[in-house]
């Protein structure tokens, strides 16, 4: 037996396994990546990885270290240029799953990455927005993953970078949004899923060992929660191994 999983490894796995039918997904680096390395290794082996750099159908054997990493070019099927990529691939709707994380989210899976503080005068300046606006539009879903806290899971974004569901029911078709949206929030104490009538984030799953009373304590809104929670199944012996194996490498 595989010794017991951490929270990280439980949120790796839980979104490598969002993966097990998909056929198209674009990631960046870090968890992401990690999960849809992972997806390949256990769950879907003819999943295709493209990276913001172009690379299409990248067949990583280590953690990329950047979206530039020379592996993913030499494993790629393919090449493209960033406006090709943007234009052609993500803009058309040709991608199944895009990932993204945030600094923060609010109840409508709305994301910012520019920010933390005013904008003319920031305690943080974070990134920006790179792609993720443009793969939030037109992916055919998306998925978000973050750390479960008030920190990160906001009553009120500094700065809305990324459009997830808006203001609510309705908000992506008004704004002539093509793709589904985030579809999931993946944390490390569970996943918050959008709910049909309203398109607020509610809980829908618990990882092993986390009570609903956490989850509301870390999330910076009054958390709606599913009349029955599932809860996550553990990560199996071959999804840890084949995890550890790949972050050892």
């Amino acid at each position: 037996m595989s010794v017991a999983a951490s929270t990280d490894e439980v949120q790796t796995v839980v979104a490598a396994r969002r993966l097990a039918s998909a056929r198209t997904v674009f990631i960046g680096v870090g968890r992401p990546s990690i999960a849809a390395i992972l997806a390949r290794m256990v769950h879907n082996p003819d999943l295709v990885l493209i990276y913001e750099s172009g690379t299409i159908g990248a067949k990583p054997f280590h953690i990329p270290l950047s979206i530039g990493d020379g592996e993913l070019s030499e494993t790629a099927d393919t090449v493209v240029g960033v406006p090709e990529m943007f234009n052609y691939w993500i803009g058309a709707g040709r991608v199944d799953v895009g990932f993204l994380g945030a600094a923060q989210v609010d109840r409508y899976a709305n994301l910012n990455s520019t920010v933390i503080g005013d904008y003319d005068h920031p305690r943080t300046r974070l990134p920006g927005a790179g792609g993720a606006p443009e793969i939030a539009s037109s992916c055919g879903e998306v998925i978000v993953t973050v750390a479960h806290s008030r920190r990160t899971l906001v009553e009120r974004l500094d700065f809305l970078t990324t459009v997830g569901h808006g203001d609510g029911p309705g908000a992506r078709g008004r704004l002539g949004l093509r793709g589904r949206g985030p579809t999931a929030v993946i944390t490390d104490l569970g996943v918050l899923e959008p709910d049909p009538s309203s398109a607020e984030l509610t809980l829908t799953q618990l990882h092993p060992g986390v009570t609903v009373e956490q989850a509301r304590e870390q999330t910076g809104w009054e958390l709606a929660v599913a009349e029955r929670p599932r809860i996550t199944e553990r990560p199996s012996d071959a999804e840890l191994n084949a995890l550890r194996e790949l972050l050892a490498r």
